[in-house]
């Protein structure tokens, strides 16, 4: 399928795209709510700018794409490969990260409020001024990544559901307000 194809049928109304085969592929600034892309290899690709909030990522392969300043609140991304992939600035508030391949990315200045990074791996990472704010961290190794100016006092495990300074839920919302 080519991009123009894929385009046509996204805005016909299509979000399953599973599987789909489309590296290298320029989706910068795209509006792509809900889209399905589990299991695509969308390596390499440009989605700076990208609205993927609520996307289904889950095993995709995004080795080395560009995802800076893109939107990803609340998209599942279970066992997704960010191997080298740049999320400077970009928004996972919510995301389901459990068991994602994040090593040698950029995070720098990203927004992980209330995100799910049990077991995610993070070798090499930049994490550097992230809003982890009642992020869950279970079974990652933080001493492999770079947290320079992140506050790490904010974060939860799995067995305790708030935040270290406040003993009341917190919820983070990602959605419309």
């Amino acid at each position: 399928m080519n991009i123009q194809q894929f385009l046509h049928e996204y805005n016909q109304g299509d979000r399953n795209f599973s599987g789909l085969q489309i590296h290298g592929v320029d989706l910068s600034g795209r509006c792509l709510i809900g889209i399905d892309l589990s299991r695509a290899d969308i390596s390499g690709a440009n989605l700076r700018g990208a609205d993927l909030t609520r996307a289904k990522l889950s095993f995709a392969n995004l080795t080395n794409a560009d995802l800076t300043g893109a939107d990803l609140s609340g998209a599942q991304l279970e066992e997704v490969n960010l191997i080298g992939a740049d999320l400077s600035e970009a928004s996972l508030i919510g995301a389901n990260l459990t068991c994602a391949d994040l090593r040698t990315a950029e995070l720098e200045q990203a927004d992980l409020r209330g995100a799910n990074l049990t077991k995610a791996k993070v070798s090499g990472a930049s994490f550097r001024n992230i809003n982890l704010t009642s992020a869950c961290v279970d079974g990652m190794d933080v001493e492999s990544a770079d947290f320079e100016g992140t506050d790490l006092s904010r974060i939860r495990s799995g067995s305790d559901h708030r935040t270290q300074h406040d003993s009341s839920p917190r919820w983070v919302s990602w959605g419309a307000h």
